[in-house]
């Protein structure tokens, strides 16, 4: 099977080798069951499997346990004979135990490098969905970021949003002629969403540097696929932004990659575990959006398969876009478990050996109701698979040995220094401390006039030209502070934004373009 992850045995006496064909494994795919059905020890394999095929992994370790890929297995396991007996029943004739190469990250920076993006790559979309805003609050976070885009403010970190924030609350009245009201009680809002999202560790998320997509793609010096293991067993407490942070992830990956067609392997395998918090009270919107990129990113070569208990988490219209399943354990104690069940059979080739549903309801631990695509990407037939047990260990490694790995790891030291440079929140500060700076000489040169001049200035200020002089007063302000900006804008073209400024298909920016 050396164009297969080999996942077990499947036919009479499990004597028949069950793949998952790496040319359609860019085809995506669901590994689905009820907890304690061995879902974890089947990510475990295929990840191993996608590894030594050359091909770069990302997953989350959920419950912390899958760490244990970083090193061998060992003969002194409880379950070593098990897994022996295993191997050769399903005909893994070169088993053995093997570490494997791994990148460890943390959205916290606690049991991983760092993983970063800017509040402008996460766009208003994903970022509207993480704070839970409402319509009209997302209305106005959006407008926040064309006011960035077109004048120049670069959106790095939550101050610089929240900044920003600030500055349409107090810039309202002339912003509202463009964008509609903007209510002060939605700002406020908004702001008090970012100020839970900090205290709850999300902070953390955003700045510089950030993430390069590259970095997760990179193999071994025996070419052997890194497989990158995202810590989320703390994260698991802020289940929203562990899905939005994914889905960030995701999408980075289908605006940056090239067009790949149908390469003979994925570019990369993304693992998205407990896939039904990214669908949970989703709009129908994000949904759709999540749609199209699944449907769109195979052709970017990434394979991208979902892990949850039960098929009917994850909606209809991406369900049928994965090819290759895994199905463990579901159980039916109850009329509604019972028509999930029938109905996750529905979705598969029937084997004429044996029910499907009755299959999916007897599997025992580490055994699996499987479907691999075929030639032409053809459904396979159903089959009762007993999975192969793993290379590498089984469980944790301990804190010492993840701190060795992490310090040996390509990237070490390349993000753990967070970076601060100038963006909006200096910028706005710049210009308030000239504003105020401008208006304390103005005042200062008016008590330097003689008496007779600043009874004079103040006699015109109260005199019947006063809605003349004020009109052509508040006429230059305007105009005074669109040149501004406008110069601010130009500046920043002239650095590192020197290009059209361009949202993605959920409202990142395109880099490198």
């Amino acid at each position: 099977m050396e164009d297969s992850v080999f996942i077990g045995g499947g036919g009479e006496n499990y004597a028949v080798k069950q793949g998952l064909t790496l040319k359609y494994a860019n085809r995506h795919g669901l590994v689905a069951g009820a907890t304690g059905t061995g879902k974890s020890v089947t990510l475990q394999i295929l990840a191993e499997g996608f590894s030594k095929a050359g091909v770069p992994v990302f997953l989350s370790d959920v419950k912390g346990d899958l760490s244990g890929i970083a090193a061998a297995g060992s003969k002194t396991f409880k379950l070593h004979q098990a897994f022996s007996d295993r191997a050769a029943k399903i005909g893994f004739d070169d088993y053995g135990y093997e570490a494997f190469p791994v990148t460890f990250w943390d959205l916290l920076g606690e049991q991983g490098h760092p993983v970063r993006t800017t509040v402008a790559e996460m766009g208003p979309l994903l970022l509207a969905r993480l704070l839970e805003l409402s319509e009209a609050q997302e209305g106005i976070l959006n407008i926040a970021f064309r006011l960035a885009d077109e004048q120049g403010l670069p959106l790095l970190d939550l101050k610089d949003l929240q900044a920003l924030l600030v500055w349409v609350g107090e810039n309202r009245k002339d912003l509202a002629l463009r964008y509609g009201a903007i209510s002060v009680a939605s700002v406020g809002a908004i702001q008090r969403r970012l100020l839970i999202l900090e205290n709850q560790g999300g902070a953390k998320l955003f700045g510089e540097p950030a993430l390069e997509l590259t970095d997760i793609m990179m193999t071994d010096a025996d070419g052997r696929g890194r497989i990158n293991i995202l810590a989320a067993d703390k994260l698991m407490g802020s289940p929203r932004l562990y899905a939005t942070f994914l889905l960030w992830l995701l999408s980075e990956l289908f605006e940056e990659l090239p067009e790949v067609g149908d390469p003979d392997k994925p570019k990369l395998v993304f693992f998205f575990d407990e896939a039904h918090l990214l669908f949970e009270d989703a709009p129908k919107a994000l949904v759709d959006k999540v749609e199209q990129v699944a449907r769109l990113i195979r052709s970017k070569g990434v394979g991208v398969y979902f892990i949850s208990q039960n098929p009917s988490d994850i909606p209809e219209d991406i369900l049928g876009q994965l090819g290759n399943r895994i199905q463990h354990a579901l159980r039916a104690f109850t009329a509604r478990d019972r028509k999930q069940l029938r109905l996750a059979a529905e979705t598969y080739r029937d084997n004429p050996r044996f029910s499907t549903e009755d299959a999916i309801r007897e599997v025992g631990v580490g055994e699996a109701v499987t479907s691999m695509l075929m030639k032409k990407g053809v459904p396979g037939i159903v089959e009762r698979t007993l999975i192969r047990p793993p290379s590498s260990k089984l469980g944790p490694i301990d804190p010492s040995d993840r701190k060795q790995v992490i310090n040996t790891s390509p990237v070490a030291g390349k993000y753990e220094t967070l970076k601060d440079r100038r963006s909006a929140y200096e910028i706005l500060k710049q210009r308030a401390e000239k504003a105020a700076s401008d208006a304390e000489a103005l005042e200062a040169q008016e008590e330097d006039m003689p008496a007779h001049e600043r009874e004079f200035n103040a006699g015109r200020r109260y005199s019947g030209t006063r809605v003349t002089r004020s009109t052509s007063r508040t006429t230059r302000k305007q105009d005074s502070f669109g040149e501004a900006m406008g110069k601010m804008f130009m500046k920043e073209l002239s650095g590192t934004t020197g290009r059209k400024l361009v949202r993605g298909i959920l409202g990142s920016l395109f880099k490198g373009r």
